[in-house]
């Protein structure tokens, strides 16, 4: 039997002496995508920045397994060389550096070596198709003048471009008009498939009308408390967060 792609075992994480996540556990094969959701303060962005080795985030016990491999101890970059990525909440703005420019110093990074300027606009610009975006975007300073949905529209391109075997979306639907939405998901939605799981972090349920998770997941209280299908989200959705906050255990 294959070993999972993607284990977080028992993870409990403080922030300046506050423990904010007290003993997760999920685990993600490939193939699937999982979102998880719970209201503001429950530890879903805690979870994200811990997962890509974020030094705020304290890790007092617990362990996360890439393909077998604990990562805890290894730094950001790494963890990203060896299959991770996360889509921020809030892309920085990066002024005077092209779109183009960045991803082909991301890509070189992550997998060793520098792709040819050929290559590498060969593939950039396949990417681009199939996100539906324009070439000239890859002309653009990074974030900078973007709208929101153009910032997020960004970090999908980064995930096709760096293929990641395991991606950590952190509330990539935040802030997003319907359109932009839309197209986000759709995005994501090209790019899931059978090499690399995906953990979508959400607060509503709504880009999951659009991206149809495998599983759905709840974190309250620091713990995942509930676990289901789409159904979940649903239900989510019409009664609030309220009514499970009587499953979290204390």
């Amino acid at each position: 039997m294959s070993q999972p792609l993607f284990v977080i075992e028992d993870l409990h994480v403080s922030v300046e002496g506050n423990e904010i996540l007290k003993g997760v556990n999920l685990t993600v094969e490939r193939g699937e995508v999982h979102a998880l959701m719970g209201p503001n303060g429950s530890g879903k962005s805690t979870l994200a920045h811990t997962l890509m080795g974020h030094p705020r985030f304290q890790v007092t016990q617990g362990r996360v397994l890439l393909k077998g491999k604990d990562i805890l101890s290894l730094p950001t970059d790494e963890r990203a060389r060896r299959g991770m990525f996360l889509a921020f909440q809030y892309p920085v703005e990066i002024p005077g550096v092209k779109v183009r420019h960045f991803l082909r110093m991301a890509v070189k990074a992550i997998k060793g070596e520098e792709p040819s300027v050929t290559e590498f606009r060969k593939q950039l610009f396949e990417k681009m198709a199939l996100l539906e975006m324009d070439r000239s975007f890859s002309e653009r300073y990074v974030n900078e003048g973007f709208s929101g949905g153009e910032k997020k529209r960004n970090e999908i391109l980064q995930l096709a471009m760096l293929e990641p075997e395991m991606a950590v979306l952190d509330e990539t639907d935040s802030g997003l008009d319907i359109d932009a939405l839309r197209s986000v998901a759709n995005g994501m939605n090209k790019l899931a498939g059978p090499h690399m799981g995906m953990l979508l972090i959400t607060h509503y349920q709504r880009i999951l009308n659009y991206v149809d998770p495998h599983f759905v997941h709840v974190l309250f209280g620091g713990r995942i408390v509930r676990s289901g299908g789409i159904e979940l989200a649903q239900e989510l959705e019409a009664k609030g967060y309220d009514w499970i906050a009587g499953e979290a255990v204390t």
